[in-house]
């Protein structure tokens, strides 16, 4: 009997410990835990900003407005800038360009603390430095996603990279968001800022430390406009690819916005400060990691056409219930399920659109993705502050809610044709942008 339980335990482990490598069949490349560990420690600090700049924001001056005005300078440079990063990133080195985005954006954060620390901030430095991250943002976000595949070089590791990059990204917004609420409290924004400047070293040295090998680039003397004209068309003539796009901009003009809301409903309509502000970030990081580390136990791309419809639903409904609660035991909850469903369809359309996409426009279709989810952002934290400062912060976020199910149950019908372009992707061989340097 004794040896029956060892034998059984023993297969129980093996088994546990054979999903727990695939899981993280991505770490197999060394260039990849280079680029996660960096990526671990800044994206903390990166929460962290993020979480200071809105309480920094609302403390400063009490307005829903102007936290949207602010949002919007930091934002609205997608819409511009990122279609033209996308050709960057398909014509040039993608590991230089991460390289000196990172280095911008330490020195944004260091000018940041130092107008903070010192006394002398003011609502416009917030925008004016708002704008200028949003522009590094808007450069490197499509270069970051495209660069995926130099790391990793074969379509498994390339989903399961992304899959993991998501789970990193969100947990990270629990670990952030409930230190700033910390720092907050004790010391004011300031320390979150000069933190957040501090965390840039990581990422920069793992990239140095990263033996990438230089790959085609395509130069053909075409211009930028031509390029992107390329591009556009490929986006638009595939109806996978423009379905997925249209439902992220249906989410960033009018799910997103609930973020920078809410400093605002956690001040007036729970009555709670900083430390309550983190604590429901967390919430939204904690059901985000957990969303984004069941898509990285996934083996294959099957189904997930309908995932992402599902995803978005659920996402939505839990906008709609957040809007009636009154209480942060109710809330946290809530707060959970919206960010399980936001990473699920999030980390899901990437993983199709990274999966069926020609390798040679990669950066741009990835561009034309960064500016769905992000360009989009700015006019609805525009429209949702102002609504906010007129019908409440409630009202707000369940009319964003109920739009976001609509699209939701609109995209579902285009699942049968995402399925069958993934099917058709399967049988081919992703190409290489550059030779992977055996670890």
């Amino acid at each position: 009997m004794r040896n029956n339980v060892m034998q059984s335990t023993a297969l129980l482990s093996g088994a546990f410990i054979d999903r727990l490598r695939d899981t993280l069949r991505a770490f197999r490349h060394r260039n990849y835990r280079l680029y996660f560990t960096g990526q671990a420690v800044s994206l903390t600090g990166a929460w962290m900003q993020q979480i200071a700049m809105s309480w920094l924001v609302y403390r400063l001056t009490g307005s829903a407005l102007l936290l949207g005005v602010v949002s919007f300078s930091g934002q609205i440079a997608h819409l511009l800038v990122t279609p033209f990063a996308g050709v960057l990133a398909d014509r040039f080195s993608r590991h230089r360009i991460l390289v000196i985005m990172q280095a911008l954006a330490m020195i944004q954060a260091s000018a940041l603390a130092f107008i903070t620390l010192s006394g002398t901030v003011a609502v416009w430095h917030l925008v004016v430095l708002s704008l200028v991250l949003g522009i590094i943002n808007a450069t490197e976000m499509p270069v970051r996603q495209s660069f995926i595949i130099e790391l990793v070089g074969d379509r498994e590791g390339l989903a399961n990279a992304i899959a993991l990059n998501s789970a990193l990204f969100n947990g990270t917004r629990m670990i952030g968001p409930s230190i700033a609420g910390i720092v907050i409290a004790f010391t004011g924004e300031g320390l979150c800022f000069l933190i957040n400047a501090a965390s840039f070293l990581a990422v920069i040295a793992a990239l140095l430390a990263m033996r990438i090998a230089p790959g085609l680039r395509d130069n053909d003397g075409r211009s930028v406009f031509e390029r992107l004209n390329e591009g556009l068309d490929y986006v638009t003539r595939s109806v996978p690819i423009r379905s997925i796009l249209l439902l992220m901009a249906l989410i960033s003009f009018m799910g997103l916005p609930y973020i920078i809301l809410m400093p605002v409903f956690t001040s007036v309509v729970l009555g709670g400060g900083p430390e309550t502000l983190g604590f429901l970030m967390g919430a939204t990081g904690m059901g985000a990691f957990t969303g984004a580390l069941l898509l990285a136990m996934r083996r294959g791309s099957a189904g997930l056409g309908e995932f992402i419809g599902r995803s978005t639903l659920l996402f939505s409904l839990s906008l709609v219930a957040i809007s009636f609660v009154r209480s942060v035991p109710l809330a946290l909850p809530l707060f959970f399920l919206t960010g399980f469903g936001m990473i699920s369809s999030m980390a899901s359309c990437n993983t199709v659109l990274q999966s069926i996409v020609v390798d040679d426009k990669r950066g741009r279709v990835m561009s034309f993705f960064s500016m769905a989810l992000m360009g989009f952002a700015p006019f609805g934290n525009l429209l949702a502050g102002a609504a906010a400062d007129r019908v409440g912060s409630p009202v707000t976020i369940m009319t964003g809610g109920i739009l976001c199910a609509i699209g939701a149950v609109v995209f579902s019908r285009k699942s049968g044709e995402i399925g069958d372009a993934l099917l058709g992707a399967a049988v081919h061989t992703l190409p290489q942008r550059a030779e992977i340097i055996p670890d």
